[in-house]
């Protein structure tokens, strides 16, 4: 996609401590001293200050202006209010800030101390959002969360209290020892919250995790025979779309929901390809550039890419990230599986004008054929998922990689 003028950035900032590992987690984040907390800023910074210079050397655009900030982990919350405030320093110091920025901080239940609250206050903190995973305190303490319900909720009011009503919440459907009853309880209390917005997870249980550990070797530590089976999984996941509704929380993508006018604008721009740059341990970052200055800019390419998920390899200094070129062909894929994932789905004149209707044609054929089996609706323009579509998502998505294009230069670009 070739760049926009005046196109804004997304930051996102990756903070790995946390004061315990869950279960289900395979993050590159853990357990690790406070000691190394002053470090590892010092080192965001660093990477923050030779970004530019690294993005002009690979000829990829960064553009100077963020209107997104999101800090993740891991618990973000955990650093000091000295080094909250260092890190947005230098933020500000290398970016120029939109007015209108949305600014989100992701919090561990009863882990936000009252002077890093006023500390997420001053540098500008306006979203906040609770990994609280459930609210049924057993389900919450077997996946290794540290909270009560009665601390997610007065967490809520303390946020809403020093201004910050932006408040997201997750939940996990599939938790061990989780039944059906236990969800819709812990559905009615977000509901009760009054969050403006919730992401919900259908629990997938990854052999790198310690809960996926268990279930292959068969312990019970961490409860994996517990674990509920798919189809009561799916139920719980139509059970919360239908709640939520009813409550004004509306379905936007595939795991999120919120009131009118508070949508994540951070996790949007990864669902509409615009440029993200990711700081810190296992950050992933998305920027346009060109290869060759020949290339239609019609056709540009897109540059991804990581950083390692070794946190003392990191702490020691610069890594050579995890690069690749995105060419146009796999550009068209991402538009079709990254669209997908948003209920307003994906337009099919819009992505005939950025990547032209030879290329296009074969996946409309796609998306036909999904229609059919009724994964998808497709009224010749718009093709969204269905009900069915967002349970067997990662089968759609399948569809749509390795296309073979119609463009004869396109299908040799690499």
């Amino acid at each position: 996609m070739a760049a926009t003028a005046g196109e804004q950035l997304g930051l996102y900032v990756s903070i790995p401590f946390c004061r315990s590992k869950c279960t289900y987690c395979n993050f590159a984040s853990g357990v690790y001293p406070a000691s190394e907390h002053a470090r590892y800023v010092e080192r965001l910074i660093n990477e923050m200050r030779g970004a530019r210079k690294w993005s002009e050397n690979l000829r990829a655009e960064l553009p100077t202006s963020v209107d997104t900030i999101y800090l993740g982990g891991g618990t973000p919350s955990l650093l000091e209010p000295n080094l909250i405030a260092q890190l947005f320093g230098a933020i500000r110091a290398e970016f120029l800030i939109d007015p209108d920025v949305e600014i989100t901080v992701e919090c561990a239940p009863g882990q936000i101390a009252d002077t890093t609250l006023a500390a997420l206050v001053q540098v500008g903190v306006n979203r906040v959002s609770l990994g609280v995973q459930s609210f049924i305190d057993r389900e919450a303490q077997q996946s290794g969360r540290l909270h009560s319900r009665a601390i997610v909720l007065e967490d809520l009011k303390r946020l809403r209290a020093a201004g910050i009503s932006n408040l997201n919440v997750d939940l996990i459907a599939g938790l061990a020892d989780q039944t059906f009853a236990s969800w819709e309880k812990s559905v009615s209390v977000l509901v009760e919250s009054g969050a403006s917005h919730a992401s919900i997870y259908m629990l997938e249980v990854d052999e790198d995790s310690r809960l996926g550990r268990e279930l292959l070797s068969g312990g019970a530590r961490y409860h994996a025979g517990l674990v509920p089976g798919d189809d009561t999984i799916a139920r719980m996941y139509e059970h919360v779309i239908e709640r939520l509704v009813v409550a004004g929380l509306l379905q936007y993508e595939i795991s999120n929901f919120a009131r009118p006018g508070f949508e994540s604008r951070h996790n949007l721009r990864y669902w509409q390809r615009r440029p993200y740059l990711g700081i810190g341990l296992d950050a992933s970052s998305m920027l346009r550039g060109s290869r060759d200055a020949g290339e239609d800019p019609q056709l540009g390419y897109v540059l991804r890419f990581t950083t390692t998920d070794d946190l003392k390899a990191y702490l020691e200094g610069p890594q050579r990230p995890q690069t690749a070129w995105l060419s146009v062909d796999r550009q068209h894929e991402e538009a079709w599986f990254l669209g997908l994932r948003m209920n307003s789905g994906v337009s099919v004149s819009a992505l005939g004008r950025e990547f032209g209707s030879q290329m296009v044609a074969p996946a409309v054929e796609v998306v036909k054929h999904l229609s059919d089996r009724g994964l998808l609706t497709f009224d010749g323009e718009t093709a969204r998922l269905t009900g069915q579509g967002r349970m067997l998502s990662n089968d759609v998505f399948q569809e749509f990689l390795e296309i073979a294009p119609l463009h004869p230069r396109l299908a040799t670009q690499s």
